[in-house]
Order: structure tokens, then sequence, then C-alpha cells
């Protein structure tokens, strides 16, 4: 766009006086290159900064936590299922960069679906089935469309070429997301704007209509993608078929149908109409058996008559028609079933009826499947029941462990085929891994004495060399306990487990105190408990993870936080960099009183200062939930119920919904000198408790209880 002679004039005015230029010059003077529209707002990056790791996130490797079904693997690729714990971004990038062993060459180009159901960014709360809220947003605005933007644009690199992605939003902030689909994917590769029902309809009022849908917005990478049309059963009182008359009149107008009787008959249409079929199209119709008789009703279709053998047109009391399919090809209004489920008791569920169709629609047997806000596992639980592989990704250990309870019982879940029946069969092979902690792979290649500082630096230890017992100690925590370092390097056919124990007890006995560290890797130690006591004698295991990260990151880390209360599951969260597992400390104890077992804890400590002013934190205050397997096999954890910090402060009347802050949670919980868990019957308890206790960093803690 040129400048007129004015323009140029007026500009050099103004300069000259030092006035600032009015906006209409800002698009004369600097034309705008890019799409045709696009949002603009402050913090946002371009894509290929994001892609080379300049927003400071950067790939992490992926430690395997566990290995579940191993010998049930049936993918004859040798392909395992996945459940991701950590940052999604860093767990993209990961998949992005390609060079992890446990996904390399096997995910990136490879997804042929992603579905996703962020949080909304508006701060609207949803009610689950205990009334506990849903989805709260923290992050709003142009920093929440930034934050699903730069997901968007790696998950994009890891689909498929024929891949597509649905992203599920709600009412008053989908329409930002839909520009960044278009931006990212293009406009010509949006395919559709499908209706679901949400969990539950926000009222009107007087001035405006109740909410009653979400958008889930379907888009392609290229224009050659995969598409499988979803079909269902038609409805008890649907239409099953309709009659052949068009209004509009054709010729030739008559056409040859059979009468009751099966005998040949040419029919004319009622005036003003004709046959929406040509002749070749209805003896093909009749021969696939879809067409019959239906009674004429007065006004709507008769008037059709028939030619006898002497050419006179005799009213008929019938008029032909057709049988629709059996199945419905579906349109992109889902709102004939429901959007989400209370299945799991997270508190924003997905429906498997919903995900049923997202992952018909776009794939077939044997496809990837990604989802990576992973929730309540619906995605995961549904593509295994249709024979699909998947991947889940969550930053919140509710969802981790809600996601592996749910793969493990899927077993006993209801069949998609038949709801009045189970589904029958175990999950596939999967693992669980971690993203965003060190790999310690090359520091176990280090020399034994540069390991052995760095692990005792790692976990705070004091080198203080000496022996008690003819047992080497290696130095002093910061509680003043002694410390073993496990010389791995000299036991590589050994491991931490009871024998070892009992045979180190045998010689230092009380004398080292009544607690002691052992630093192992993680790999050695024989024992999912992070303790293992003898004779009043604690030995706690303090484990190195298996790997060390690769690139230095450009900006300081940042721990992912767990939310203490159900309002917060759904806040979004960022992780930068990564940091090792460091146990909270916890005492408790387990008291048993009229068929109930009462759980009483005293003492819940992080070992990690408060990221924001670097304080050290008081007692319970950064207990972030309690999880519990109340019939614990001595290998799996399979949570049976968990509990939010918020749920076992003293119940008191709320003034204002400001009393459900995460500061006021805290502040609650310093007060405390014990917290107790909720009576758990023993008639639902096996031979032995898993609790495992979690801090706002996700630092776990497990204990094990021994019922008699």
């Amino acid at each position: 766009m040129k400048l007129t002679e004015y323009e140029i004039k007026d500009i050099i005015e103004r300069l000259q006086k030092g006035e600032n230029l009015p906006e209409d010059y800002k698009y004369k003077l600097f034309p705008v290159k890019q799409k045709e529209y696009e949002l603009v707002y402050g913090g946002k990056m371009r894509m290929e900064d994001i892609l080379a790791n300049e927003d400071g996130v950067f790939p992490v490797p992926l430690q395997i936590e566990k290995v579940f079904n191993g010998n049930r693997e049936q993918w004859s690729d040798g392909w395992k299922n996945i459940i991701a714990f950590g940052d999604n971004l860093q767990f993209l990038k990961t998949i992005y960069e390609n060079k992890d062993p446990l996904i390399k060459d096997k995910v990136k180009g490879k997804v042929k679906l992603i579905y996703i159901d962020p949080p909304f960014g508006t701060g609207d709360e949803y009610e689950g089935n205990r009334g506990q809220k849903g989805y709260s947003a923290k992050s709003k605005g142009a920093e929440f469309v930034e934050f699903i933007r730069r997901r968007i644009i790696v998950a994009k690199e890891i689909l498929d070429d024929d891949g597509v992605i649905m992203v599920r939003q709600g009412y008053n902030f989908g329409h930002y997301i839909k520009i960044v689909l278009d931006e990212v994917f293009g406009k010509s590769n949006f395919i559709n704007e499908i209706l679901v029902n949400r969990g539950k309809q926000r009222l009107g009022g007087t001035k405006k209509y109740s909410t009653a849908t979400d958008t889930v917005y379907f888009y392609s990478k290229t224009e050659n993608y995969q598409f499988y049309g979803f079909k269902r059963a038609r409805y008890k009182g649907e239409a099953k078929g309709t009659n052949m008359l068009m209004k509009g009149e054709r010729n030739p107008p008559e056409r040859i149908f059979l009468d009751p009787e099966g005998q040949k008959v040419t029919l004319l249409p009622p005036p003003n109409t004709h046959w929406k079929f040509v002749q070749s199209k209805i003896d093909l119709m009749y021969q696939k058996g879809v067409i019959y008789l239906a009674k004429s009703q007065k006004g709507l279709n008769s008037g059709i008559v028939k030619i006898d053998k002497f050419g006179k047109k005799v009213p008929v009391d019938f008029v032909p028609s057709f049988r629709f399919d059996d199945d419905k090809t579906i349109d992109a209004n889902w709102t004939d079933i429901s959007g989400y489920d209370q299945l799991t008791g997270y508190p924003t569920e997905n429906s498997e009826h919903l995900l049923e169709r997202i992952i018909k629609t776009g794939t077939r047997e044997g496809d990837i499947v990604m989802d990576f806000f992973g929730g309540s596992g619906t995605t995961a639980a549904v593509a295994e029941k249709l024979n699909r592989k998947w991947i889940i990704c969550d930053i919140g250990k509710l969802a981790f462990y809600t996601i592996q309870k749910r793969m493990l019982n899927i077993e006993q879940s209801k069949s998609l085929e038949n709801p009045k029946q189970l589904y029958g069969k175990p999950a596939k092979s999967f693992v669980t891994v971690n993203t965003g902690h060190y790999d310690l792979a090359k520091i176990f290649d280090l020399k034994q004495k540069e390991y052995c500082d760095f692990v005792m630096n790692l976990f705070e230890v004091e080198p203080k060399k000496k022996t008690i017992s003819g047992i080497q100690i290696d130095g002093e925590r910061k509680d003043g306990y002694n410390v073993i370092v496990w010389q791995y390097w000299k036991f590589k056919n050994s491991s931490v487990d009871e024998e070892f124990l009992h045979n180190l007890h045998s010689h230092i006995g009380n004398k080292a105190g009544k607690r002691v560290y052992i630093i192992a890797p993680a790999s050695y130690v024989d024992f999912i408990s992070d303790y293992y006591e003898i004779d009043k004698v604690r030995y706690y295991f303090l484990k190195v993870p298996y790997h060390i990260i690769r690139e230095l990151h450009k900006v300081q880390f940042k721990k992912f936080r767990q939310p203490q209360s159900k309002s917060n599951v759904n806040d979004l969260e960022d992780a930068i960099g990564f940091h090792f597992i460091r146990q909270p400390e916890v005492k408790s104890e387990l008291k048993e009183k009229s068929g109930e077992y009462h759980i009483i804890i005293s003492k819940f400590l992080s070992d990690f200062s408060e990221e924001e002013t670097d304080r050290e934190m008081e007692n319970f205050e950064s207990l972030a939930m309690i999880l519990i397997d109340k019939d614990f096999d001595g290998e799996t954890f399979d949570m049976d119920a968990y509990y939010f910090a918020e749920d076992l402060l003293p119940k008191k009347k709320k003034k204002s919904e400001e009393e459900d802050s995460t500061e006021n949670i805290k502040k609650g919980l310093k007060h405390l000198n014990q917290l107790t868990l909720p009576p758990i019957p023993k008639n639902e308890c096996g031979e032995r408790l898993m609790l495992i206790y979690v801090d706002i960093y996700g630092n776990e803690f497990k204990e094990e209880f021994k019922l008699k």
C-alpha cells in the first residue's frame, strides 16, 4: 500500500514536531506479511523458535518406571503403550527430538490421531459427581492461548501426514483456539466443528440462554487424511424409512412397482410431485429388499393412482417407501450422546461413547492414538478396547494413578458393544514413565569417587568416612543420620534386598542410630516402599534415577505443582528443566478400632524449600494428596481411594469462594498437629495397605502396612 503525498507530508511534519504517528499509519508503513489473520498478543513466540527450544523447554529423557502385563505382548513390532507422568510440552519435545530409545523411530510422524481436552482457560468451573469443581484453569487470556499453542505446534510435527487432531474447548474461549489451529494447521485443513454435550449445563438467566454444548475442532495435517465416517444404530422411535415422493413434476412421471399382492403395477405420483428415483434405481432397490408399501395418509402421501390394464387411473391406498440402513452415518452434531462420564471419580472425565466416535473417525486397528492431557484416561481405555496403540501424558499424580488403575482393571469395565457385558480382556503390555527427571546413565560411567561425590551432593550428604563394626559409612545427611553409598560396581549381580539388609543389620544393629540411608540405583533396589524396618531401625532407600539430561537449559528450572484440592485438579502448569525425586519425610501410625483401620499422620515435611520464596515449608504445608491401595499385592499399586489435603482439613462453613485458594489451604494445614484419614473398614482391606503421600512438587513417599 503506497503513501499519498499528503500522508508523506503529514508524517514528516509530525516527526519534526516530535509527535506520535496515528495508529492508521502502522500497517501502511509496515505492511503485514503474515497470513490473512492471526492472534496478536504479548509473549507469542515464532513456531521455529518453539521447535528450536528457544522457549527454554528442552526434551527430557523418559525414565521407565515399570512394565505392566509384559508377558501379554501382542503387537508384532514389540510396541508397548505408554503412560507418561510429566509436563506434556517436555514430553512432546522428547518425541519430536526422536532420540530416546523408548520412542526412537516409533512415534514421530506415526501418530494417526491426537485428541486433547485441555482446561478451558476461562476460570469456569464444572461440578463432578461429588460436587467437586473440575476445570478452574488459572492461566487465562493470552497466557492460556500461548500455553496451548506451543503444545499444538509440536504436536503437529508428531502426527503422520495423514493424521488428524481433535481439540475440545468450551463456549467462550474456543474461538481463540480455533484461530490457533487455523494458524498451525492451515484453514484449508479445517474439517469439522463438532458439537458435544457439556458435563453440566451452564445456566443462562433472564438475559441469556443456558449453555449446553462444547465444541470439538477437527483438523488434518494435510489434505490427504484418514476419515472413516462413524455409523450408529438408529434409535427407538427414529424414522426407519421414508416415501419416494418429492415436490415438482418430472417426465416421464410413471414408475413400475409391486402392489400388495406382488404384481407389477404402474403408478403415477400425486399432482405437483414426482418419484425420487429413476426406474433402474427402483429395480435395484427391489433386489436389495429395501422397498416396502406404507399406508396412505390423507394430506400427506395420498393421491397416488395406478394405471390399470384398460388405461384408467385408479386411486390406491398405499405409497411405495424405502427402508433406511440399520445404521445411520452421523453428522457433526453429537449431542445424542453424553460428553462426560463419572466412571472413575476423576473430576473431568470424557465419556467412552464420545471417544469411541473420535477414535473410529480417524483411525483403524493398530494405529497410534495420543492424548497429552490424559486426565481420567478415557482415551487410553477406549483405544485399548478398539485395538489401537496409545500414548497418554499428564502432569498430575492423581491422573497418573487413575489411568494406571483404569488400565490394570479394564477387564472388569463395560464393553463398548454391549454395556451390559464386561470387556473381559486384560490390557496389552504398557509402560509407565517419568519425564523431567535426571538421566544418570552417564553418571554410572564416572569413576567411583566421582560417582560417590555426585550422589552424596545430590542427597545433601556431608562426607564423613568412618566404620561401624567393619561396615564403611560414607557420610551424614543433614538430619545427622548415617549414609551408605551402595557400591553397585562391586555387586553387579546383586541388589539391595532383604538378605542384604539383614546381613547389614547383623553387623551394625542399632549402633548407627534409628535410621540409616542407603543410596543406590533404583534398578538395584528390590523394594517398592521407601524404607525397610528391622528391630525398630529403618533403612531408607535414596534411589538414584537412571538417566542424566543431555542439554543444558537456558532458564531457571521450574517444578510443576500438584493440586491440594479438587478445584485445582486441572490447573495448567508448565515445567522447565528437571529435578530428582526427593521423598518427603512422613511419620504415621495405624490403629485398629471397631472393625476399622485409622491412620494418624503426625509429620509430613518436603525435602524441597518453597520454590517462590526459598523458605523451608512447615509441617503438612506441602502435602498435596494421599493415595490408598487397600489390598496391595506387593507388586503393583492399584489405587482405591484418594484424599486431597483440603479434604483432610477440619470442616468449617465457608464464608466465600476465596477460601478455596491454595494459600488458605496451606494456612489451614500449617496449624495442624496431626492429620487423620477417614476410617477404612477392615472388610474392604486385604493383607496389606499401601499409601502414597504426594507433596506439591510431585515427590512421593510410599508406605506399606501389613495388616493382621
